[in-house]
């Protein structure tokens, strides 16, 4: 499902000794360059990785467990491959209840990305033109926790990360460039939920709609910090959308945006325009 009436709709910078760290633990390879951060910070991002090989991907993978890529990228192939935004589009992975994806870059076509059925963690993971959707969360629980660590998208039509079960979503060292939404709480799923989003350190370029959208009917929230955003001086990127969501299939109302510190929970200080 998605935010509109579409049932399920198609860097930087961390300080350098963080960065390196994490580098170092997700066993990154390619370079590193700084840019100039906000008062006066030097920031470094991650380059983009070069992928060790392309790996068509015909028939959905089912993923248990942790599953290291190796910094492979998986396109869709066959059934998978018409890289189109139809609707209903089946995943190039599909993670059980507390997998691991890491080192991954999804290629084009991407076809409807990764869902994780429960919780899960996807761990830097790159989508070179995102599909119908990046990724979809779906678990059922309010104790699902779904973590995004590390990575990048590009080139999302709509929306990067579509969350539509319940629980809590954490966005945390990655960046989006050319995108509709990073992440929006399902505006018309057939079943609602709450839902908990925590967006931090995050790199944000132009062009693109919001970095978040929530339903406060159904008691969202979203959480911003060090949110990064690029290419955008006259400020029409939205940090957070207000929504009334409904379980329908109509197009969810949008009351508002901006900090209210009830439903989007940020200050002005957490987000910054270069």
């Amino acid at each position: 499902m998605t935010s509109s009436a579409r049932p399920h709709s198609r860097r930087r910078p961390t300080r350098r000794r963080a960065l390196l760290g994490t580098l170092a633990a997700l066993g990154l390879t390619g370079s590193t360059f700084l840019v100039s951060g906000m008062a006066g910070t030097a920031d470094a991002a991650a380059a983009w990785p070069t992928p060790t090989r392309s790996v068509p991907v015909t028939a959905t993978k089912a993923v248990s467990g942790t599953y290291d890529g190796g910094l492979q990228r998986f396109y869709g192939s066959g059934d998978l491959g018409d890289g189109g935004q139809d609707e209903g589009q089946d995943p190039l992975f599909n993670l059980a209840d507390g997998a691991v994806l890491k080192n991954v870059v999804i290629g084009a076509p991407a076809a409807d990305g990764i869902h994780c059925a429960g919780t899960c963690t996807l761990q830097n993971v790159w989508w070179e033109d995102v599909g119908e959707d990046a990724a979809t969360f779906k678990g059922k629980s309010s104790s699902a926790t779904y973590t995004v660590t590390g990575g990048g998208a590009k080139s999302a039509s709509d929306k990067v990360f579509q969350f539509n079960g319940a629980g809590k979503l954490t966005v945390t060292g990655f960046q989006v460039s050319n995108f509709g939404k990073l992440v929006r709480s399902c505006g018309n799923c057939s079943t609602q939920y709450k839902r908990t989003i925590v967006v931090s350190d995050v790199d944000v370029t132009a062009p693109g709609k919001s970095v978040v959208g929530i339903n406060t009917n159904y008691g969202d929230t979203a959480t911003l910090s060090k949110i990064r955003i690029h290419g955008d001086s006259s400020k029409k990127i939205k940090p957070c959308i207000r929504y009334t969501g409904n379980n329908t299939g109509a197009e969810p109302i949008e009351t508002g945006s901006g900090p209210d510190g009830t439903y989007c929970k940020y200050t002005a200080s957490d987000i910054t325009y270069s």
